[in-house]
């Protein structure tokens, strides 16, 4: 359906092509664009989702933009209070790292079992993704370590490749969203897209030698080292709000 049509039978005329939802699956990509506004942070934690304003925004109907939203509260990005409605999560500091905490034990067990049965060409992939995050202006400048999801996200490459699909789901549905959310925060610290790139090297390199002691005392040291940025970052922030 041409664009034109679209926005003239929602009643909306002067739209941003670049934000306008023409594809046959708009639920598909009004979650994809919702989702990035969130982890962006064009959508704050806390704020309220508008479906009159998110619909006028996309372009769409009302329906495929509630499939999207029910799609994020299913991965625990947005959940709806009565007489509230629909709202981005918002998460204390202290429910963080917990789930910080619980992550490092988690993705480290996943990490170990993933070293024994990455192929070859994942492993090359891996390699490979490093490769452009290195040449990244964000990582060169120190600016931040941004990542995408599924086949473009280090993490997700590893998790799904551990063999225990119950893992993968507490990883990626519970975990592995909620923390997106604040992941760039941690991301821009001062010398952290540096140094977090080496330690993803160091977790390549000893999922290459199928080491899975190595593997996982890689990982659960490279996310200590995230939470660690965390709660600096945090901490700057108090000392601002004094």
């Amino acid at each position: 359906m041409p664009p034109k049509y679209i926005a003239e039978r929602n009643g909306v005329t002067d739209m941003d092509e670049s934000e306008r939802l023409v594809a046959p699956s708009l639920s598909t990509l009004a979650f994809e664009r919702l989702e990035n506004a969130i982890m962006q942070g064009e959508i704050k934690p806390g704020e309220r989702l508008s479906e009159s304003g998110l619909a006028s925004r996309f372009g769409i109907s009302r329906g495929p933009l509630r499939e999207a939203i029910g799609q994020l509260e299913g991965r625990r990005l947005v959940e709806r209070k009565y007489n509230l409605g629909a709202r981005v999560v918002s998460l204390s500091n202290s429910d963080l790292i917990d789930l910080l905490v619980i992550r490092e034990s988690l993705e480290g067990m996943a990490c170990r079992m993933a070293a024994a049965r990455l192929s070859t060409a994942q492993l090359g992939q891996l390699e490979n993704m490093l490769v452009g995050h290195a040449k990244s202006e964000e990582v060169q400048s120190g600016r931040g370590y941004f990542q995408g999801r599924d086949d473009a996200d280090f993490h997700q490459v590893i998790l799904r490749e551990c063999g225990n699909p119950r893992l993968i789901g507490l990883l990626d549905i519970e975990l592995y969203s909620l923390l997106r959310l604040y992941r760039h925060q941690a991301s821009m610290r001062p010398g952290r897209p540096a140094a977090a790139l080496q330690e993803h090297r160091a977790i390549v390199k000893a999922l290459k030698q199928r080491d899975g002691d190595r593997a996982e005392d890689a990982m659960r040291s490279h996310i200590r080292n995230s939470r660690t940025a965390f709660e600096q970052s945090l901490a700057v922030e108090t000392t601002k709000n004094q």
